[in-house]
């Protein structure tokens, strides 16, 4: 369902379902992915990984490896150019950047590579590694915020200066504390008449993407480096392989493959900078893969957080004031999403007073990378926890009050941005009106199970920054599109869209394809719910430029002045001599005609966009729960979300739909289950568990469109928004069930029989 206020009867393309371009290619297995590369004279690379979570490298002896069978070269942490450098400890990103690809003297999680071997064959560079030996020096592991922050903990850089609110400190595991604050918190708190602070946890979870990280390299005689990856920003990986390897980014060439899934986990490298080393040291091109125990234990997870929130309402049901503490783990080296995290945490609501604190806190697990929103999840999980709870406690509608603390027009968010036009009421509106919020629910359902209706809402900054599109005219009247956006979720359809729109001629006849970092102007990531956004005003704005360069031919074919040609519905027309081809000429027409008018038309469209306008989701489930066994099943599901304008609605409801799915894995089943050591004890697809389509009932969508002003189709980004409602939406229906609020995610069986009384134990 579209619920729009654009004018989308105006549009031809913008607004229907086609195909997409792609489709056919991975259906029949032509697609090409990261593995399916084959060079001449490629060989295999494997890496040895520590069996330790901390511990000190005290040598590696890689003798017997170098003269195994078929073992071409090997290499350790020593071979990294940025080590051998010097440019290593203090806060370096390049040495921090190296040492997470590659061990130099410490090992940070279990995993972490030490070593890697390139042999013919795949089985000889893996019996080479049995060969490689390492002698460590075990260290204490440090697993949880609580341990990382404690008084004289263990510490995962000794080299690191924290930067606390502007402060330098050394001997710590805090990276980086910061502060949003907006009024007077804590005076307005005191004069609240009803003040709640809760706390909620959050575990390690996975992006889940099928398809495993690959990484081929081959380092010329030229010194330069071309790189076949699947990745979710070729420029991306060509800035970070420059940075590693000691090279200017132009000596680095970067081929995107097609990805098989990502959702923020392939944005950073782990493979391709150890084949580039690899390929220098043996003249081959290297190709290497992860199994699945790799990615899980070795690739960026999403982090794992405590979040404690504090609100004060006062008698007339007004939020006056709100405090965050948040705490994100950032693994082993810094980087939470706790920005983000700090940036979404109140956004939803209009409240004068606020202060938030984050916490980027390290830990010995791998590097934290993006997933879907990365930070907002968390916030919405603590935040709509204690709005349940106040709507609770004064007997509010938990909509209605929602709506009367909604976010508006003109006021001033916490980390500073004044809203511009936002959808959070229209949303809300939408939620309230829907037929499954205004469905009955029966509290008691089959066998005696408990059943609970939860709402919450969530935010998503969404992303702009830079991207290209060049088109290039054919003469069969067909547009060639390059993008430099790798395409995850139908961006080859949506922004060939875009520019079909503008041009006036159908989709089918826009052939879009993704350009290499030596084919494309660079463009930045496909992730922050940029790419439809950014990347589809590049798509629009260099269709302007087609349409005013193909003006210019088209005088020169009529003798007359390019001001007096005008563009409408596909054709062409003389504005002042009606004589001359009174029918107009087509676009068709006229790319039959371009020869002697100019030469080729090819034209590029650039964008660097510094605003994107967010986007809020309200989630509504319904739950049953089996007192038994503590099992939880998901009724029924909707999702309303904000997307401005929908481009391909089709592929807007898969996103929301995808989200919702991937947060109903983390409210209820996913997480990282670690020994006391450390190790991760689920690191397959088997113990892993994430939702499945029989786990799920059809997730429905209510597209709202409110129109983002600064984008010429009104688009919000899509993709992100949809994973931040549902572990709250989800731990209030429970609470609507069963009375008990869930502090902690996954709210598994487990945890369920122990609210019940089942269990006595406590559960891990």
């Amino acid at each position: 369902m579209v619920i729009s206020d654009s004018p989308r009867h105006a549009y031809r393309v913008v607004g229907t379902r086609p195909i997409r371009p792609d489709g056919l290619d991975k259906v029949t297995g032509r697609a090409l992915y990261g593995a399916d590369i084959k060079l001449d004279g490629l060989v295999h690379g494997a890496v040895l990984r520590s069996p330790h979570v901390h511990a000190r490298i005290k040598s590696i002896d890689t003798s017997r490896a170098e003269e195994a069978p078929g073992v071409l070269a090997v290499m350790t942490g020593a071979d990294m150019p940025v080590a051998a450098a010097g440019v290593v400890g203090g806060n370096a990103a390049p040495s921090w950047s190296s040492n997470r690809v590659m061990a130099h003297d410490k090992v940070l999680f279990k995993g972490h590579p030490v070593a890697a071997v390139a042999a013919n064959d795949r089985n000889s560079a893996l019996e080479a590694l049995k060969l490689i030996d390492v002698e460590y020096e075990p260290l204490e592991p440090i697993l949880t915020i609580k341990q990382a922050m404690a008084p004289g903990a263990a510490l995962v850089h000794d080299s690191l200066v924290g930067n606390h609110l502007g402060e330098s400190v050394k001997d710590t595991n805090v990276a980086t504390i910061i502060r949003h604050e907006l009024g007077d918190p804590s005076g307005a708190m005191d004069r609240a008449s009803l003040v709640i602070e809760r706390e909620v946890e959050m575990a390690t979870v996975h992006q889940g993407y099928i398809e495993p990280q690959t990484g081929t390299a081959f380092w010329d005689e030229d010194g330069r480096v071309t790189v076949w990856t699947s990745t979710q920003g070729a420029f991306g990986v060509r800035a970070q392989m420059a940075s590693i390897l000691n090279l200017t980014e132009t000596d680095v060439h970067v081929i995107p493959m097609e990805i098989g899934g990502g959702f923020g986990g392939k944005l950073n490298v782990y493979l391709e900078p150890v084949a580039a080393i690899l390929s220098k040291k043996c003249g081959r091109p290297v190709k290497a893969y992860m199994d699945r125990v790799n990615v899980f234990e070795a690739t960026g997870p999403a982090a794992a957080a405590t979040i404690k929130i504090k609100m004060g309402v006062d008698d007339d049901g007004k939020i006056i004031a709100a405090v965050a503490d948040l705490k994100y783990e950032a693994g082993s080296y810094p980087g939470s999403p706790v920005a983000a995290g700090a940036v979404c945490c109140f956004a939803a609501y209009d409240i004068d007073n606020v202060r938030i604190d984050g916490y980027d806190v390290l830990v010995t697990k791998p590097k934290t990378s993006a997933y879907r929103a990365p930070g907002s999840t968390h916030v919405a999980y603590g935040v709509e926890s204690v709005i349940d709870e106040i709507c609770e406690q004064r007997g509010y509608d938990p909509i209605e009050f929602r709506l009367n603390n909604a976010s508006k027009e003109g006021k001033r968010r916490a980390d500073g941005p004044i809203w511009g036009p936002i959808g959070i009421t229209q949303v809300l509106d939408e939620a309230r009106d829907s037929d499954h919020w205004q469905s009955p629910l029966e509290k008691t359902g089959r066998d005696g199970k408990k059943r609970g209706r939860g709402i919450a809402v969530g935010f998503w900054r969404n992303g702009g920054r830079r991207s290209v599109v060049t088109l290039n005219l054919n003469r069969d009247g067909i547009v060639s599109l390059i993008e430099g956006s790798v395409d995850i979720g139908g961006s080859r359809a949506s922004i060939a869209m875009q520019a079909a729109e503008v041009l006036c001629i159908p989709m089918e006849d826009i052939r879009p394809t993704i350009g290499s970092t030596n084919t494309v102007g660079y463009t930045d990531n496909t992730g922050g719910s940029r790419t439809t956004y950014a990347t589809g005003m590049a798509a629009y704005r260099a269709a302007e430029l087609m349409i005013e360069e193909l003006k210019d031919r088209v005088a020169k074919i009529w003798d007359v002045e390019a001001s007096e040609v005008v563009y409408e519905d596909g054709t062409f027309r003389a504005m002042q001599d009606a004589e001359l081809e009174p029918m107009g000429m087509s676009f068709k027409d006229l790319a039959g005609r371009i020869d002697g008018t100019g030469g080729p038309v090819a034209v590029t469209g650039t964008v660097d966009v510094t605003e994107a306008g967010g986007a809020f989701g309200a989630h509504i489930v319904d739950l049953e729960i089996d007192l038994e066994t503590g099992k939880t099943d998901v009724l029924r599901y909707t999702v309303v979300q904000d997307v401005g304008g929908a481009i391909h609605p089709s592929y807007a409801e898969g996103q929301l739909q995808g989200g919702a799915v991937q947060g109903i894995g983390w409210a209820l089943n996913e997480e990282y289950y670690l020994t006391d050591e450390g190790r991760m004890a689920n690191s397959s697809f088997l113990d892993y568990r994430m939702p499945t389509t029989f786990d799920l009932p059809e997730i429905e969508t209510i597209l709202v469109e409110v129109p983002n002003p600064i984008h010429p189709f009104g688009v919000r980004g899509a993709g992100e928004v949809s994973i931040a409602p549902p572990v709250a939406a989800i731990a209030n229906a429970l609470h609507d069930a069963l009375g008990t609020r869930f502090r902690k995610a996954p709210m598994k069986p487990a945890r369920i029989l122990e609210s019940l009384g089942v269990l006595t134990e406590g559960v891990k």
